[in-house]
């Protein structure tokens, strides 16, 4: 009866955790092996101000759970310890802080794989992943350099006004 009971806790967290990595517009696996205490508080701090679920699971249960999902992509990936990184709302989010942080720490933590929107990656396609900057930075780059122009077109324009009022002044 115990080893029932057992089976259908860990069918029901395969659900949820199905059910979670479905959710999410992208995840990313790594290997923890070795963290210091300090070390992985400072990165789950970073991670929950990000919005990103940071989690340890069992290779069996992300196995069934990928499984459920129809991914096989990871299979090679799934030994160790392995912690899984998801965000619902940034797709470069995981892969942009693990990578951060695994170029700090290269000598034990390490990316294995990653999941961004119907695309795996292996851990040199989550390390391109990392180096991607965020939405905002993006959009503050695009509007930075569309300002340029702008002003320059408001100014001609301007002096053309001003070449004007001082043709109908003469």
């Amino acid at each position: 009866m115990a080893s029932e009971k057992i089976l259908e806790g860990k069918k029901a967290k395969v659900a949820v955790l199905t059910e979670q990595l479905q959710k999410s517009v992208s995840f990313v696996l790594v290997d923890y092996q070795g963290i210091s205490v300090e070390d992985d508080t400072k990165l789950r701090r970073e991670m929950r101000e990000a919005g990103v679920t940071y989690m340890v699971e069992k290779n069996s249960l992300l196995r069934f759970a990928f499984k459920n999902m129809g991914i096989d992509a990871f299979d090679d990936v799934l030994h160790g310890a392995t912690a899984v990184a998801l965000s619902n709302d940034d797709q470069t989010a995981p892969a942009r802080i693990l990578g951060k942080f695994a170029e700090d720490k290269d000598d034990f933590f390490n990316l294995k794989a990653g999941y961004v929107e119907g695309v795996a990656y292996d851990a040199a396609g989550v390390e391109k992943l990392s180096k991607i900057p965020s939405k905002e930075v993006l959009l503050a780059q695009l509007v930075g350099s569309l300002q340029g122009p702008i002003q320059k077109l408001a100014a001609t324009l301007q002096a053309v006004v001003d070449s004007k009022s001082e043709d109908s002044a003469a």
